[in-house]
Parts: C-alpha cells; sequence; structure tokens
C-alpha cells in the first residue's frame, strides 16, 4: 500500500489515538503478533497492566504491526509522519532505507545473548539521538526477538555443510554469509517458507527456533544447527508530538514501567530459543510446541572462529559499502570497540 493511501487508512481509524487532556486511550502498533513477546507481555501490557499501574486513569490497545497492514519497511516513516503515533519497527526491515540502523544485529556478530546485551548497550545511546533527531521519534524501548538458527533437510555438523545448499534468508546480511559459505541465499517472506521448502526451491532456512516449530520445520527438515546467525531487533516508539502531548504522570509512568516490558521481552526470547530447539528435537525441555525428531548440533569451536572471520571479512565490509561513509563512522563510534573489529581494518 502506498504511504498517502495509508495515511488515509490510520486517518480512519486513528481519531482517539491523539492524547486528550483528560485520560488518552492509546493505540498502538505492537510488534510480531504470532510469537510469544507479544501474546505473552506487550498485549498484556497495553490492554490490561497500563489501566491497573494508572490506576484505571489510563487504557489502550493494541494490534500487531503484521495484522494491520502496515509495510514493515514503512513503520518508521509513519511514525514520524504521525500516522501511527506509537508502533514498533523491526530493524532488519527499515535498515533497507535507513541502513545504519541495522548495526546492532548485522548476521555473525552475536554469537549469543550476552554479546548480544552487550552490543545494544554501546549502541542505544545513538540509536535514541538517531531516531529522535533525524525522524522525530521518542526511543521508549528495544525488543529482541529469539535466535535465528539453521533448519535443514540433510545432516548439518558445521558451517561448511552449507556449501551449495540453497538456504532461505531474510536480510542481506544473512545472504552476505551464507555466501561466504559457498551457499545460495534465496531470499524467501517467512509465510513462504514452508511452501519454499516443501517445493523444493530451499533445502535450508534461517529462521527462529521456537517460530520454525511453530510453521512446522521439524516436520519438513531433520537438522538444526544451533548457531545464532542473528536475533531479530525491534524499536518501540513514540511519534514526538504524540509523545510530548501526553500528560506528564502518564509519560512518567510509561517511562518507569517500559524498561520492565522490555526486560520481560528480553527474557521471553532467551527461553523461546532454547524452548524451540527441546521442542524441534523432541527433548524433555519443551514446553510449549509440537516435539519433533531433529538432531541438534551444537557449534564447535572452530566454527565460532570461522564465524567471526566472514563476519569481518566478508559480511561486514559488503555491508559498509551498501551504506557508505556513515555506517563506518558508526561502528566506530558504537559497536566496533566492543567486538574489536575497526573500521579502518576492513578490506574495501
Amino acid at each position: 500500500m502506498h504511504v498517502a493511501a495509508l495515511i488515509l487508512a490510520f486517518a480512519a481509524t486513528s481519531s482517539g489515538a491523539q492524547p486528550s487532556a483528560s485520560a488518552p486511550r492509546l493505540r498502538i502498533v505492537g510488534g510480531l503478533g504470532a510469537i510469544s513477546q507479544f501474546t505473552l507481555h506487550e498485549s498484556r501490557f497495553w490492554n490490561e497492566d497500563l489501566r491497573r499501574l494508572s490506576g484505571g486513569k489510563y487504557s489502550a490497545t493494541i494490534v500487531p504491526f503484521d495484522q494491520a497492514g502496515v509495510p514493515g519497511q514503512e513503520m518508521l516513516n509513519l511514525m514520524r509522519l504521525g500516522v501511527i503515533p506509537f508502533g514498533t519497527a523491526l530493524l532488519s526491515q527499515v535498515s533497507s532505507e535507513y541502513p545504519e540502523l541495522g548495526t546492532p544485529d548485522i548476521a555473525g556478530l552475536n554469537p549469543d545473548m550476552p554479546s548480544l546485551r552487550r552490543v545494544i548497550t554501546a549502541f542505544r545511546p545513538y540509536l535514541e539521538k538517531n531516531l529522535r533527531e533525524r525522524h522525530g521519534v521518542e526511543l521508549l524501548a528495544v525488543y529482541a526477538y529469539p535466535a535465528q538458527v539453521i533448519f535443514c533437510k540433510q545432516p548439518v555438523k558445521q558451517l561448511s555443510d552449507l556449501a551449495g545448499r540453497r538456504v532461505r534468508v531474510s536480510s542481506n546480511s544473512q545472504a552476505d554469509f551464507i555466501r561466504a559459505l559457498r551457499g545460495i541465499p534465496v531470499p524467501t517472506e517467512f509465510s513462504e517458507v514452508m511452501a519454499n521448502m516443501r517445493s523444493e526451491n530451499t533445502q535450508c532456512a534461517i529462521t527462529g527456533a521456537m517460530s520454525g516449530n511453530t510453521i512446522g520445520l521439524h516436520l519438513v527438515t531433520r537438522s538444526i544447527y544451533t548457531m545464532p546467525i542473528n536475533w531479530g531487533l525491534a524499536v518501540f516508539g513514540a511519534n514526538a508530538d504524540a509523545w510530548n502531548a501526553l500528560p506528564p504522570d502518564l509519560q512518567a509512568l510509561l517511562k518507569a514501567e517500559l524498561p520492565k516490558l522490555e526486560a520481560a521481552v528480553w527474557s521471553e526470547s532467551e527461553r523461546d530459543t532454547g524452548n524451540g530447539i527441546a521442542c524441534n528435537t523432541g527433548a524433555a525441555g519443551c514446553t510449549k510446541g509440537t516435539r519433533g525428531a531433529m538432531v541438534e548440533s551444537h557449534p564447535s569451536a572452530e566454527d565460532d572462529r570461522r564465524r567471526r572471520e566472514i563476519f569481518a571479512a566478508s559480511v561486514l565490509p559488503r555491508w559498509m559499502q551498501r551504506c557508505g561513509r556513515v555506517c563506518a563512522e558508526v561502528w566506530e563510534q558504537t559497536v566496533g570497540p566492543v567486538v574489536g573489529i575497526k573500521a579502518s581494518a576492513i578490506p574495501q
């Protein structure tokens, strides 16, 4: 849908979205609707907790962005325009237009949750400033989704096994990672993953461990390689004018409570990563989802070394080539010092 048409569509449904002086009922566009981060945390906070925490003074409704008819790549622009006063943007999607925002979750950068947390801590001040000054958006939370791992029809015990295989990817940096392994990246929307696997268009797929289980990947693949290729990050923010129009006590309440929601989402992401692997392999630790019989392969120390080598020699340079000088500067100011890779040392 064209942005102008979206403006008209949301104008018809968002007449109550702008806060009033009395008791605003906020309208929120949240994250992906079918996963635990939304169903267990985002939805409950906005539909229930806000009213309770404010003593009934304030309330909200929330709809996941993938059910709101909003193109993910346009979310940040629609927030800037005020069409969506309070919204959630996936960094992997908005980074197609603003590649510097994809810095903290480039494929191969974060092999575990502690690494991801350190990188976000380093990147967050820049992210907050960029959103406020360039996009007119007040950053209120950063959400993480579960680790993106590799499902394959044939056994995969190490990264080199992906050579020659057609692998579903969802971002440019994932594609760069697979090419560096001499695999064949196949960009595919999540909704098309199962159809592609059944049609033999792909032999492997990079996706979340639990989301893969939810759509039935454990029924059409045999092997799961549990190295996190990346994670999936989202920002929740408010149009600056909408935020400034909120009553001060509601601003203070959200500033106090949204960090708790953020922490809960991150914890759920970590649990879902482990639970998804347990369910796909049929392990006793499977507490939700469907038990499969996949074979799990853990990344070796050699593969972790190779991940870092591919990231520094291939994925990161190609990302910087697409982005230009601004990304090199952002890298040097934020993430580079944390991971020990200088932009000046990257082959061009």
